[in-house]
């Protein structure tokens, strides 16, 4: 369990974090979100005491974070920091040394990621040949390599092309599978979408919306409803159970009213009109995301 307790942060006169709170399970995805300058990277460096907070306390487990912790943790920074005129293979191998990694433990687990990230090639070929996509790669495995117990990764998939940013997906899950929490800040909902399980929205240094993502979903807002249908477009503009959005000869889009059950839409509709397909849709996360933050 990693826990903040009411964590604040202030540069010169901006509070760049405000009263935090957050338990993130252990063995769970957890997304940390929120536009541009809200507080993500800022709460990240704290965990990683990267940076003192002004007031509050960082604990795991059941002892405040201490030094001997970072051993098991895993961390990619959102800034790359890799040492450009050393060799790929070299790099990763110093680094997992330094997480405690024997030499040889090191070496045999960097030509495992490098092939899987089709880095093999460039093995023996400084940094600063890379390409920044490359260099992401790299970050991450060093991240990884030493199996931590809990990873942090700051927009990890950065400068990632769709292929890489599905392996960087498997590889998050297959950790999270053998019992490593994840915690991932990123502005790419779909990716929060899919692999999260709990999340927590960030906005001007405050907390917006934290919890399960499943029950914010289920729970957020009016749901929308597409219909496929048979019959006369006039006879559904004037609906009880849905507020129209979008209405053709033969397709439906509106807001499905909270206050209604979906036989009582279906019974209305279907005194109307033949339905031929009907679909609810929840809330997507980056709608949650785009009106909180507009709030």
């Amino acid at each position: 369990m990693l826990s903040l307790k009411a964590i604040n942060k202030t540069f010169n006169q901006t509070k760049a974090v405000q009263n935090i709170n957050l338990e993130i399970r252990p063995g769970s995805i957890y997304g940390l979100l929120g536009p541009n300058g809200a507080g993500k990277t800022t709460t990240i460096r704290m965990i990683m005491d990267i940076i003192k907070p002004d007031s509050g306390e960082i604990w795991i487990n059941d002892h405040r974070i201490q030094k001997a912790d970072y051993d098991k943790i895993g961390y990619l920074p959102e800034e790359r920091g890799l040492y450009q005129k050393s060799k790929l293979k070299e790099t990763i191998g110093y680094f997992a040394e330094l997480k405690g990694l024997s030499l040889r433990n090191a070496h045999k687990r960097a030509d495992e990621y490098l092939a899987r990230f089709d880095l093999s090639e460039y093995a023996d070929r400084k940094i600063q040949e890379l390409s920044k996509g490359n260099q992401q790669k790299v970050q991450f495995i060093i991240a990884i390599i030493s199996e931590p117990k809990l990873v942090i990764l700051d927009e990890p998939f950065s400068g990632l092309d769709p292929v890489n940013q599905i392996l960087l997906k498997e590889i998050i899950e297959e950790m999270n599978e053998k019992g490593a929490t994840v915690i991932f800040s990123t502005h790419q909902m779909e990716q929060v979408e899919k692999m999260c399980d709990d999340i927590c929205l960030i906005n001007k240094g405050q907390i917006v919306l934290e919890g399960n993502l499943k029950t914010i979903k289920k729970n957020y807002g009016l749901k929308t409803v597409e219909v496929d249908y048979e019959g006369e477009q006039s006879s559904l503009e004037n609906l009880d159970t849905i507020k129209l959005m979008k209405l053709n000869e033969d397709h439906l889009l509106g807001e499905l009213q909270s206050e209604d059950s979906i036989n009582d839409v279906l019974n209305e509709l279907i005194s109307k009109v033949t339905v031929k397909e009907f679909k609810i849709n929840e809330p997507s996360l980056e709608q949650i995301f785009i009106e909180q933050v507009k709030k």
